[in-house]
């Protein structure tokens, strides 16, 4: 199997598993408890907190945790219009936001609220003048995602974010997708909100964060105990909060050494000089994730292509439905011609992808592809 699916969700890096394993073991504790057992449970989940806090430039009170991207992304968009709602009812989004966003979204329209979605251009970018164009007197929040998980395009996040502070509007942005693969600091980028998703990280499925700017307020969605400053009752996930803070801290220094854009590149030249001018670029080469490549192979069928090849572990946006091919909502916003998007695929590289495995994925599509 050659695993070029990174974006989709990563392996547990093994430094992640063995700080985790303590705390299903001997150090079970629960973290409200005053004895020893439940005063290290609680220790371990502030050096957690203090991990994640360290690779986004936050204070550590500023990181919540949570159990996916998903529920951080809901807990932002419904928490800020429930606390609110009283100043507006506007919110603003791109058109090619996770299914995260846009659910919460499309849940807010049905009770009151209006969404603005600003398009995108062909490379996918979201274009400050538009923000600025779809903002209103009564708008009270602005989300968008830090890169996009398809094509992998970097949004202008520091302009975005220095705008809605001019403008008094809070922001936010999905960033599950960018981190631990480039820099980011929330200071810089102005923003108020922070998602962060484990899966994507090297951690396990099932942990996320959000990082919620001291001052900002918003009114939860789970009401309880008074776990997570009253954010976010129930028991702490003590194991998998370890597991999160280890990957960070573990991203941190991957972060410097820069090798994703490298075998990025490698990648596409190797796929350029086997096909051609029959493969297309879908995305911002340059501006964007390090690791992906959205690669249209024209004329053909992009999800018939990986099911010709079992043995490559890539995806694909676009899907066949009782004979009925559909191209990515993605790829169609940015204005990407059918058959160019019928056949794309997403390829992403991780920490883990070697050029041995690179180089079989091109010539296993050789075999299919230059027949």
């Amino acid at each position: 199997m050659i695993y070029l699916d990174y974006n989709a969700t990563t392996p547990i890096d093994p430094e992640v598993y063995s700080a985790m394993k303590t705390y299903f073991e001997t150090q079970f504790g629960n973290p409200s408890n005053t004895y020893e057992l439940g005063i290290a449970a609680k220790a371990a989940v502030e050096r957690a907190r203090e991990q994640v806090a360290n690779l986004i430039g936050a204070k550590p009170h500023e990181i919540t945790f949570t159990s996916c991207g998903s529920e951080s992304n809901n807990t932002v968009i419904k928490g800020v219009a429930y606390k609110n709602a009283f100043k507006g009812k506007h919110i603003i989004t791109s058109v090619i936001e996770h299914p995260a966003i846009m659910e919460p979204l499309k849940y807010l329209e049905k009770n009151g609220f209006d969404v603005s979605y600003v398009p995108v251009d062909s490379y996918g970018a979201v274009h400050i003048e538009d923000i600025k164009k779809a903002m209103r007197e009564d708008t009270i929040l602005v989300s968008i995602m830090h890169s996009n998980n398809e094509v992998g395009t970097l949004q202008p996040i520091q302009e975005i974010g220095k705008l809605c502070k001019e403008r008094g509007v809070l922001f936010h942005t999905d960033a599950s997708q960018s981190m631990g693969k480039v820099s980011i600091d929330v200071n810089q980028l102005h923003v108020d909100f922070l998602t962060i998703a484990g899966h994507k990280l090297y951690a396990p499925k099932g942990i996320g964060a959000l990082y919620i700017r001291e001052g900002a307020q918003l009114e939860p969605l789970l009401h309880g105990a008074k776990q997570e400053k009253g954010l976010r009752a129930g028991t702490e996930n003590v194991p998998y909060d370890v597991a999160l803070g280890t990957a960070a801290e573990i991203a941190s220094k991957y972060l410097q050494e820069n090798t994703l854009f490298q075998l990025k590149e490698y990648f596409y030249h190797q796929l350029v000089n086997a096909f051609g001018d029959k493969v297309h670029l879908n995305g911002d080469y340059k501006n964007s994730l390090p690791n992906t490549l959205n690669i249209s192979f024209i004329g053909e069928s992009g999800s018939g292509i990986l099911n010709s090849i079992p043995e490559i572990n890539a995806s694909t946006g676009s899907a066949c439905h009782s004979g009925e091919k559909t191209i990515s909502p993605v790829l169609a916003a940015m204005g990407v011609h059918p058959e160019i998007a019928y056949g794309a695929i997403r390829f992403s590289v991780g920490r883990f992808t070697t050029k041995d495995e690179i180089d079989q994925t091109v010539d296993e599509l050789k075999k299919i592809l230059l027949k």
